[in-house]
């Protein structure tokens, strides 16, 4: 039992997954997004590497070994993480209200909890040797004697490399992010916008324990209509948001003798249709007038198709038998395809019929020009006049259907929380990056600016780098989030399509973001004073 929140998908008797997923897919977003950060780290590390190098020159010059200087950047690596560990204890704190309102949780910090605090600093731990693996065996490799001269400095792509492969991994997973943030956000638009057979505002489901109203229905209904609150009303065994029966045994003519399919079967009072506001495309709903229609099914479109009893149209379906366990209906009525689960998976095929007792939910519809706490609090009245020892329990049919997006909702909004996180701690590496690269350029800026180049020139010569770099980045993000996506999407029978300007948009904005980060430096070098700058001042 202590597994079934997380593991309440089954296929052919198998477990496959469930909320799990979630946990495994934010888990993931987030080891990608501290990913980010230690490659910051990294970056800025080793592109100070020319300040440092006279440092490591003397302390090797006076006896340190590599190790020694290995345990020093170390340090330093675990010292800067600590501090950070520390701060996001107190952050993830402040946050988590914000947090339990997204994802709909009640979660509090266990900070008397052990194995919390223990996991989290072996997680720390990890990090700062991730951070600062790098920084520490390449600084501590320099050479004392070309430290010290001045000489270590490397040029060309051995320098550059690696910096430029860290912030393209940086901006690819950014750039990930973004797409699938709004390809998430776009499946739940797609799905809300899915027509659902019915008009679901302004529905108001209770469910009933006893048969009082039932054998009074009439009587509630009159009484009802008499306060102004309730237009109509009818009785059902399910909400219209959910299936709680289906069965087998159903024959009708040209029916494949081996075939045995499974229908939702729906038992309602004669108002239903009425209430819920169905969507006929051919025959008629059922009446009271008519004592046959007890011996009658509406069905929906996906039943009539299922059942090849549309041989030009639906209409050819109207006065068909069909037999269930032995017993001859008539179809009167096909309506258009009511979403009573899920609304990203294909509509059940659904009989609806008359059942000899009513059902255990009454459905009303509120009248629209009556307040609805009002409407309410009249509704329960009426209720406890004829069945005064049942308590009154309601729900909102607008509501239940819209609790139906919450897990995708919840997806989208989290993953945009983590996408902006991730964009602001890769503008920051690359902030840091251009500051770093505009001071080793100084006196070049100078003496360009002496012999003539205009801030356009240097603002050009400082940023392209970082744009084409970006540029990478896009076209490798791009496959990775169209197949990450493309999977996610396959889980979904109605699902949204891909669409290339996602990818343009996410690619455009990134670079622009990055532009914009970039040019504050690269404007503020090049309006420097080239006298400053050649004296070195």
């Amino acid at each position: 039992m202590s597994r079934w929140h997380l593991y309440s998908e089954w296929e052919n008797g198998r477990n496959a997954g469930g909320r799990i997923q979630f946990v495994w897919l934010f888990g993931i977003i987030g080891v990608f997004v501290l990913l980010l950060a230690c490659i910051n780290f990294m970056n800025l590390s080793t592109a100070r590497s020319e300040k440092r190098a006279k440092e490591v020159g003397i302390r090797k010059a006076i006896g340190s070994v590599r190790l020694q200087l290995v345990g020093q950047f170390f340090s330093e690596s675990f010292l800067v993480v600590g501090l950070a560990f520390f701060l996001s204890l107190v952050l993830a704190w402040l946050a988590l209200p914000t947090f339990n309102e997204i994802a709909d949780k009640q979660m509090q910090m266990p900070w008397r909890d052990p194995l919390f605090l223990v996991s989290g600093l072996f997680f720390a731990l990890f990090t700062g040797i991730i951070a600062g693996s790098y920084p520490a065996f390449y600084l501590s490799s320099f050479q004392p004697i070309k430290a010290l001269k001045g000489k270590w400095t490397p040029l060309g792509l051995r320098a550059t490399l690696p910096r430029k492969i860290l912030v393209v991994l940086q901006f690819t997973v950014s750039i990930t992010l973004i797409i699938g943030t709004v390809i998430v956000y776009k499946q739940v638009l797609h799905a809300k916008s899915r027509p659902i057979g019915y008009n679901r505002q302004g529905l108001v489901t209770m469910l009933v324990n006893t048969p009082d109203i039932h054998m009074h229905f009439d009587a509630v209904l009159d009484d009802l209509v008499k306060t102004g609150s309730v237009t109509a009303m009818a009785e059902s065994a399910g909400p219209p948001t959910e299936v709680f029966s289906a069965n087998v045994g159903f024959n009708w003519k040209g029916k494949d003798p081996g075939l045995q399919s499974e229908f939702a079967t729906i038992g309602i009072s004669h108002d239903f249709g009425k209430t819920v506001g169905w969507d006929f495309i051919a025959g008629r709903d059922f009446t009271k007038t008519l004592a046959s229609d007890s011996a009658g099914f509406v069905v929906n479109e996906a039943a009539v198709k299922f059942m090849g009893l549309a041989k030009q149209d639906l209409d050819d379906a109207i006065g068909e038998t069909v037999t269930w366990d032995g017993r001859s209906f008539k179809i009167i009525g096909v309506i258009r395809d009511m979403i009573m689960e899920s609304p990203y998976d294909p509509v059940k095929k659904s009989i609806f019929f008359i059942p000899p007792r009513g059902g255990r939910f009454i459905t009303a519809r509120l009248n629209p020009g009556t307040n609805s706490s009002s409407a309410l609090k009249n509704i329960e009245a009426v209720f406890k006049k004829h069945a005064p020892d049942s308590p009154f329990s309601y729900q909102f049919v607008d509501q239940e259907y819209a609790l139906k997006f919450a897990a995708e909702e919840r997806i989208s909004k989290l993953a945009a929380v983590f996408t902006i996180l991730a964009i602001f701690i890769s503008c920051l590496g690359l902030f840091g990056m251009a500051s770093f690269m505009a001071e080793q350029r100084t006196k070049e800026i100078g003496i360009r600016k002496v012999l003539g180049a205009s801030v356009t020139n240097l603002w050009r010569l400082l940023s392209v780098d970082f744009v084409m770099l970006v540029a990478v980045s896009c076209l490798l993000a791009i496959p990775i989030a169209w197949y990450t996506m493309d999977q996610w999407l396959e889980k979904y029978t109605y699902h949204t399509r891909i669409s290339w300007w996602i990818f343009a948009a996410a690619g455009i904005g990134t670079l622009v973001i990055a532009l914009v980060t970039v040019s504050y430096q690269a404007i503020r070098a090049a309006l420097l004073d080239p006298v400053k700058s050649l004296r070195g001042d």
